[in-house]
């Protein structure tokens, strides 16, 4: 059989860009391993014995196509590990297509974190959400105050606002310190016993130290809120309902309320926790192709037998052009049926182990795993003999 011009001849070097899309051209390792497989390949398919109507560089392109299915399984893998831990995280890749190269992904719960740092605000818990101050003046017999209507259509733009506290401002608890409601009267017979109970209360705030002070304004706060709170007050949908009923003497007093606007927690931007630019789906987890040097020896054991395995096929779609090729006297059956036949057949099993394998070492399996392991370590204890105390 004459010699074809697209026969397969062994090759001695491999120069960047001479696979179809160059994706490792440039790691060493690769340009080392690609030329072995490419020739290990051919001793399998019968050269140079059996002539190879495949060049070369159609068994480089087998190669990296292999090793880009390796990688993509291997990322498909981390994704669906780590997907949730890495919902809502800012992209982060450096280097380019062309090297493989990119920042590992780390899990970081992105998205959950910001969450939980905006609706810790609203629940009291802190946060990085504004809690705004706003309030209204008290208006005779009127009870109902929309809120929406009466603060937020002028203060914010008319976004919808959700009320968190409302409280009345009351007077600096220093200015109140005999307040009958605050506490004890401990004041007068402190100072009947130094002989000054008609002097002016002031001049106690010269005979007990300090803390006292501070205990007694901490007191004075705390019996406004419990024993007698200006108002109490329902809310819905920020309407709000004052009780009692303010009186004409109640004209002009200002109810104060904390609030946050609505768009605040929807905002993606806000404290960077959005899903704006990040992680929203397993199309855009930061993930490229793995550096082929950082492959380990089970992972370029499985990439020789699939790009073995693709080298077959491709040949047998060569040979199967024809059925039968004329020589002198007769004719040659060709196996290109076969070859592609047994070609698919061995990339469906290596896809299937490999699957196999990941899903085996997957983060479910390992909670399995560790279950029954300590399940097995309780029934093993559970028969050991209690030791025998003597005292």
């Amino acid at each position: 059989m004459p010699k074809l011009d697209y026969a397969y001849v062994d090759p001695s070097t491999f120069s960047t860009g001479e696979t179809p899309y160059g994706t490792y051209d440039t790691d060493s390792t690769f340009q080392t391993d690609i030329i072995s497989v490419t020739k290990w390949c051919a001793k399998r398919l019968g050269f140079p014995v059996l002539q190879l109507e495949i060049p070369s560089g159609s068994i480089y392109a087998c190669f990296e196509e292999s090793v880009n299915e390796y990688s993509q399984h291997i990322n498909n893998y981390n994704i669906k590990n780590w997907m949730w831990e890495q919902y809502g995280e800012k992209s982060r890749i450096s280097g380019s297509l062309s090297t493989g190269s990119a920042n590992p992904v780390t899990p970081s719960l992105g998205a959950s974190i910001g969450l939980s740092e905006k609706y810790g605000q609203v629940v009291g818990m802190d946060g990085n959400i504004d809690l705004k101050k706003g309030y209204i003046n008290l208006s005779a017999s009127k009870q109902d105050y929309d809120l929406q209507d009466v603060w937020a259509s002028v203060s914010e733009s008319n976004k919808r606002i959700e009320v968190q506290k409302v409280f009345n401002h009351q007077p600096a608890a220093i200015s109140r310190f005999y307040d009958p409601y605050a506490g004890s009267f401990d004041q007068a017979q402190l100072l009947d016993n130094f002989g000054m109970g008609n002097v002016s209360p002031a001049i106690s705030f010269i005979l007990k130290p300090i803390s006292y002070d501070l205990a007694r304004a901490n007191a004075i706060e705390t019996s406004d809120i419990v024993r007698k709170s200006a108002y109490s007050f329902e809310i819905h949908n920020n309407n709000l309902r004052i009780f009692p009923r303010p009186t004409d003497r109640d004209t002009g007093e200002k109810i104060y309320f904390e609030y946050y606007v609505k768009d605040d927690i929807r905002n993606t931007d806000n404290a960077n926790a959005g899903l704006q630019g990040g992680v929203s789906d397993p199309s855009n987890v930061p993930y490229k192709f793995i550096t082929y040097s950082s492959i380990n020896q089970p992972g370029r054991q499985w990439i020789r037998k699939y790009t073995y395995a693709l080298a077959k096929e491709l040949l047998g779609i060569i040979r199967s052009k024809y059925s039968s090729m004329p020589i002198p006297d007769g004719e040659v059956t060709l196996d290109g049926e076969a070859l592609k036949t047994e070609g698919r057949e061995e990339k469906t099993q290596l896809l299937e182990e490999l699957k196999e394998f990941l899903e085996s070492v997957s983060l479910t399996e390992k909670l399995k795993a560790e279950a029954e392991e300590a399940n097995a370590q309780q029934e093993v204890l559970g028969k050991a003999p209690l030791h025998i105390y003597i005292g």
